[in-house]
């Protein structure tokens, strides 16, 4: 995921890659990548988009509570949510809660 936060612009990247600094870094699996290439192969998410779906993949299968992200077309859609999160609960899998970081801080600033 770090060559992704490489990618564009040269001085954009550089502040997401020194943001990555420290941070743990979550492990990508064979069982990740299969369950990415499943969502393509069923249409969940287009296949265009496959990093998008081992995005979902690796927040569910590390159990993580929220997924955020400025990805509003394939992974904080509703309507993409949605056939995911059934496709996952047939496997016994949770999607994670998917949202923007400006959606999760306004919930926590909202008085």
């Amino acid at each position: 995921m770090r060559q992704e936060c490489a990618a564009g612009n040269a001085e954009a990247a550089q502040r997401r890659l020194t943001a990555l600094e420290g941070l743990d870094l979550l492990e990508v699996t064979e069982e990740m990548i299969t369950l990415a290439e499943d969502m393509i192969k069923r249409r969940l998410i287009p296949a265009k988009a496959l990093e998008d779906a081992l995005h979902i993949s690796v927040a569910t299968l590390h159990y993580v509570d929220f997924l955020l992200t400025w990805n509003c077309r394939h992974i904080a859609n509703p309507v993409i949510q949605e056939g995911i999160a059934e496709h996952l609960a047939q496997q016994g899998l949770y999607l994670p809660i998917i949202c923007t970081p400006e959606e999760l801080l306004g919930g926590i600033n909202d008085e």
